[in-house]
């Protein structure tokens, strides 16, 4: 399993590049028996799958990470190699340390750690400038050994380079949305990134499952985007690049490339982005306990994209419309 670093020094973190999101035990896409999803993390462990992205938000998601943490030592006496990123998701308003602190403090009691891998920071609202001080003072709680890296999510460009060129925060990553279809980190981002050594990690590299074999050949898909992800990627990310029938073309040509190497769409979707600028890894959903693509997702790791393959994906890609702007306003447009 290909393993990458964020950080550097002494607090380097080597992780997978497939990286196992937890949204999905929140129940957004159903109904998670925790129990089992305990059980489900084993098998991902043991195929070599070790790193997981939860959050504050994302329901019991730090706890279950805890527990089977939990169950692995009482199974075989040791820690299990494993990597947890989480995220801190504050309502804009004051930020005193107390505060973070207190927050912090929550975080590493619910993932049972003695400090947090990567807390990733996420804030709503530029206009209320109390990002600057939260942040300063995780970077103070990162120097009195809480947190081992500091962290972005959905961070565009510009309030990347005011923390870490103003304020001298060291971040060391940002969770981005990225796929062959939203290729905005590419604008200016990468650039950014690769000059202060910060990674990215994509999120939405399968367009929530429609990046997908499932998706090939099928008619009008609105009546098929039975999540709140799909209706997000359909109306906000593959609308806006070109319609059904050119997607439909660009799966065919996936579909074509993927033949060749005996392999699914979505590892030629997720090869895509991990081959592009600054991508530490991809986040790929892990729905513990409602079915699993463990085996599926391992074979990326065999596959090679030739410039063939790259001729002919880019050729159809070029047909829709590159999505202008920075990333990182996927859910703060919202707000």
């Amino acid at each position: 399993v290909e393993t990458r670093t964020i950080g550097s020094g002494k607090d380097a973190l080597k992780i997978k590049s497939i990286v196992n999101g937890l949204w999905q035990v929140s129940g957004a896409h159903g109904r998670i028996d925790g129990a089992q999803a305990v059980q489900e993390m084993f098998k991902y462990i043991d195929s070599g799958l070790t790193t997981w992205d939860a959050a504050d938000i994302y329901g019991p998601a730090e706890l279950v990470t805890r527990e089977f943490r939990k169950q692995y030592r009482a199974k075989y006496g040791k820690d299990p190699e494993m990597q947890v990123f989480t995220k801190y998701v504050p309502r804009p308003g004051d930020m005193p340390f107390e505060l973070i602190q207190a927050a912090v403090d929550k975080r590493i009691e619910r993932l049972g750690v003695d400090r947090i891998d990567l807390l990733q920071f996420h804030w709503w609202d530029y206009s209320n400038k109390q990002y600057i001080e939260a942040m300063t003072h995780m970077k103070t709680l990162k120097e009195q050994g809480k947190i081992r890296n500091l962290a972005l999510t959905n961070f565009d460009t510009e309030h990347m380079r005011e923390l870490v060129e103003e304020h001298n925060i060291p971040i060391v990553s940002n969770q981005v949305q990225f796929s062959m279809l939203d290729r905005r980190p590419l604008n200016k981002m990468t650039t950014f990134a690769q000059k202060h050594d910060i990674q990215l990690l994509a999120y939405g590299v399968l367009c929530g499952g429609l990046l997908t074999d499932k998706y090939l050949g099928m008619g009008d898909p609105t009546e098929t985007l039975d999540t709140a992800s799909k209706q997000k990627y359909w109306y906000g990310t593959i609308n806006e690049w070109g319609d059904w029938a050119l997607f439909q073309r660009l799966l065919r040509t996936l579909r074509d490339v993927a033949d060749r190497h005996n392999v699914s769409i979505a590892n030629v979707a997720e090869r895509y982005v991990l081959d592009q600028p600054q991508v530490a890894g991809i986040i790929i959903g892990a729905r513990l306990s409602r079915g699993e693509h463990i085996d599926e997702n391992l074979r990326v790791y065999n596959l090679q994209l030739t410039e063939d393959d790259y001729r002919a994906i880019n050729g159809v890609l070029e047909q829709g419309k590159m999505l202008k702007g920075d990333c990182g306003d996927e859910y703060r447009r919202y707000y």
